[in-house]
């Protein structure tokens, strides 16, 4: 369980983080994510690398998260704060410090189903089936998620950060 949280655990957390958006709730997620593992070690069949099967957890407790009550009033919370005093959000700075601002921005402003695509292939670097198999979807939804995404994102960019990115 150990070697488990020290090769994976920080993994989880910045996995967790591109979804939920908050360091505290991506933090508990992969606690609850490495709680959820030990308690079920045995169902775990070692057909998928252990990366991939704790990748899938972390990504249903994120969307448990999202879809829960407390999300909500966290995010309204947030909204009537930024209003009040306008802040920089950690994510964003994160971001700045990678030199990616404006194409973090527009990502992190995806609905959430091409967010996750563009995230798990771009960042994460899962293969098509892979990525279907995390988010239950068979591969032609995926791919054409992830040419949404890349649509939205190239109407929301100008042309040389979008360049930039098809590059990587």
């Amino acid at each position: 369980m150990r070697d488990a949280m020290d090769e994976h655990g920080e993994y989880l957390v910045r996995l967790a983080f591109l979804y939920v958006k908050d360091w505290a709730a991506a933090e508990d997620i992969a606690q609850e994510v490495f709680i959820a593992y030990y308690k079920k070690s045995d169902q775990f069949s070692h057909q998928a690398s252990l990366k991939t099967y704790l990748s899938k957890i972390t990504i249903n407790k994120c969307r448990d998260y999202l879809r829960s009550w407390k999300n909500r009033r966290i995010i309204f919370t947030d909204f009537l704060s930024n209003i009040v005093s306008p802040g920089q959000a950690p994510e964003i700075s994160l971001v700045r410090e990678e030199g990616r601002t404006s194409l973090a921005d527009e990502i992190l402003k995806l609905p959430l189903k091409y967010r996750e695509v563009i995230i798990l292939f771009y960042y994460q670097e899962f293969s098509i089936k892979e990525i279907g198999t995390l988010i239950e979807c068979n591969e032609n939804t995926v791919k054409t998620r992830l040419r949404r995404a890349k649509d939205l994102l190239r109407d929301q960019l100008d042309l040389r950060e979008w360049e930039g990115f098809m590059h990587e």
